[in-house]
């Protein structure tokens, strides 16, 4: 059993690229300390999802609680915290890592040194933890030892001396983890006062008994029936429960400094906690939060819609329960002319978007479809009023913006050099600006410029296909510029589609105008007349195509006899389709959307 002492409290994360092999190393300590029985092992426990477990990749982040007896006798409690490994999920890593005094670096023998590593290396760095270089895969053939020690050394900066050899497959070096974690990773620092602070590093939604809320307890103990305050909403709650995970919940008497574990507070809404807030007392709360919080902004768009409008309410229900687990998610309600009611949804990137949409379809049933994602453009008016516009229905009138600015991010870029040709040529085509290169044994890592909405729709697949899925590349938020956007206006017989049009960047408006015109050609059924499909900016078209008229050929009947019948027949077909024009309505069909959010650019 463990007794409480803070000296032997050990808080750590494991920081990973995507697919380096930090859920089996955790599946391996949890073995080892004994923490989950040998029958209830499965692959990735700590993966609930099964979408996690499908794409092999950790959406939420998890913690766990091990006691576990050293060498020396001694018993500890280690608290590992998992943490999500893609860019979209960065901000549940940094939260996660402020609940933490060390880290885990996992890199793979084989691919070294990725993108995503070393943006939550630096992460992880700023929040002074120590951090414990650990090879993985070592068994595999092409592993290469030495020279992913010398990656972690010049790209990092890390001491590589005791890096720690393992592979979890096989499970060798789990023990020398846990020994050197014990060893390298200091204790929680001693509190200087009795006053409560926690940090709530994630939380997530129980059907039966409200919000479970994670928490690192900083200073100050939570016991069952105290008050407790948020200090972001300044909402106070009794506290029914807290406990630790081992990974499953267990309730204990108390939470003490050190610790890590959940609250359960009778919280009915997500949106009274706030990842990254300071959970203090309510009678004697602390003057100040722990530092560091911000709240999540969402910095990708698109409206979802049901297929079907009587599914309407059944996606409004599914919306709300999935924003109870996922705090990032931001709804509101919107319509459109052209697919009815439905919502606009704010996500924190293109991952996260995919896994609502599959979550959508999956647990809750619905036929749902998504308008193109959009990002978030500021509108300077010529009066002086500062607009926000992520939707194309409210961009302004033409004549009274002023200027127009766009958000762009910081991107690094990791692939071998022999592809700095490919990735070149793919960041001139999205807009970017190489800011610097940096070269370390065969790889090459790019810093560049883009502007955010040239990345969140295909930039990661044509990354991949240029560098034959070697390229990685990761993005952080960098500053808003102005630019020369415009609204791309789709036509079909002369009617706007509002489901259709986009903002883009001026140089880009033809292409991509062309592009949907020529797509819409192809799924538009034909009509018994002539349609127009344009594109436009402003009152300017900037491309066309024609759907071809159904054609009968009225003069089949006459054989031989005077050219004047067939004319009278021709005219007399005329005038119909003169008359069917002006009262001609064309209707898209549900399919025609699907086809041209697929067509992209």
């Amino acid at each position: 059993m463990f007794h409480y002492d803070i000296k032997f409290i050990r808080n750590f994360s494991i920081i990973a690229h995507i697919d380096h092999g930090k859920s089996t190393i955790a599946d391996r300590l949890l073995q080892l300390t004994g923490t989950i029985a040998e029958r209830d092992m499965q692959e990735q426990v700590l993966d609930k999802m099964d979408l996690e477990r499908e794409r092999g990749i950790t959406i939420k982040a998890h913690p766990v609680t091990m006691i576990y007896q050293a060498d020396d006798g001694q018993t500890y409690q280690i608290n590992f915290i998992d943490t999500p490994g893609h860019v979209d999920f960065s901000y549940e890593v940094s939260r996660s890592l402020s609940a933490c005094e060390g880290a885990l670096l996992v890199v793979d023998a084989v691919q070294g040194v990725q993108a995503q590593s070393l943006a939550n290396v630096h992460l992880a760095i700023e929040r002074n933890l120590e951090i414990l270089p650990v090879i993985n895969k070592i068994d595999l053939p092409s592993a290469d030892v030495e020279s992913v020690k010398q990656q972690i050394e010049d790209v990092i900066g890390l001491d590589t001396s005791s890096t720690i050899l393992c592979s979890a497959k096989m499970g060798t070096g789990i023990k020398e983890i846990l020994e050197s974690i014990l060893v390298y990773v200091p204790a929680p620092k001693p509190p200087a006062d009795n006053i409560l602070r926690a940090l709530i590093f994630d939380s997530h939604y129980d059907t039966y008994r409200g919000v479970m809320v994670y928490v690192r307890v900083m200073s100050g103990t939570i016991t069952k029936k105290s008050m407790v305050t948020m200090m972001f909403s300044g909402k106070t709650f009794e506290v029914l429960e807290v406990g630790i995970f081992t990974p499953s919940a267990v309730p204990v008497e108390k939470l003490q400094p050190g610790e890590v574990g959940y609250v359960i507070a009778n919280i009915k809404n997500t949106s009274d906690v706030k990842i990254g807030d300071t959970l203090t007392s309510a009678q004697s709360p602390a003057l100040e939060p722990l530092p560091g919080f911000r709240v999540i902004t969402p910095v990708v768009f698109a409206g979802i819609y049901p297929v079907d409008s009587s599914d309407f309410e059944a996606l409004r229900d599914a919306l709300y329960k999935l924003q109870l687990n996922d705090s990032a998610l931001h709804v509101e309600q919107e319509s459109s002319m052209a697919l009815g009611f439905g919502f606009r949804c704010g996500f924190l990137g293109l991952l996260h978007l995919e896994i609502v949409f599959e979550r959508l379809q999956r647990h809750f049933n619905l036929d749902i479809i998504t308008t193109a994602p959009s990002v978030v453009y500021k509108f300077s008016l010529t009066n002086g009023q500062q607009l926000q516009i992520d939707n194309v229905a409210h961009y302004p009138d033409p004549a009274q913006i002023d200027y127009v600015e766009e958000p762009w991010v910081k991107c690094h870029i990791m692939a071998p050099s022999e592809y700095l040709g490919a990735i070149m040529g793919l960041g001139m085509e999205k807009r970017g600006t190489l800011e610097k290169t940096e070269t370390m044994d065969k790889r090459l890592l790019l810093t560049y410029r883009f502007p955010l909405n040239e990345i969140i729709t295909d930039f990661n697949d044509k990354l991949k296909s240029v560098t034959r899925g070697y390229g990685s590349f990761d993005y952080e938020f960098d500053s808003y510029e102005q630019n020369d956007i415009v609204k791309l206006e789709i036509r079909v017989n002369e009617e706007p589609v509002d489901a259709f049009s986009c903002m883009v960047h001026r140089s880009k408006a033809e292409g991509r105008g062309r592009a949907i015109c020529k797509k819409l050609v192809e799924v538009i059924p034909m009509q018994q007349f002539k349609v127009p499909v344009q594109a436009a900016i402003g009152g300017k078209v900037i491309a066309r195509e024609t759907i071809r008229a159904i054609t009968k050929n009225v003069t089949a009947k006459c054989y031989g006899g005077d050219i004047t019948r067939k004319r009278k027949l021709w005219e007399k077909q005329k005038e119909g389709k003169k008359r069917m024009k002006e009262i001609g309505k064309v209707t898209i069909p549900q399919s025609a959307f699907m086809e041209v959010l697929k067509a992209g650019d």
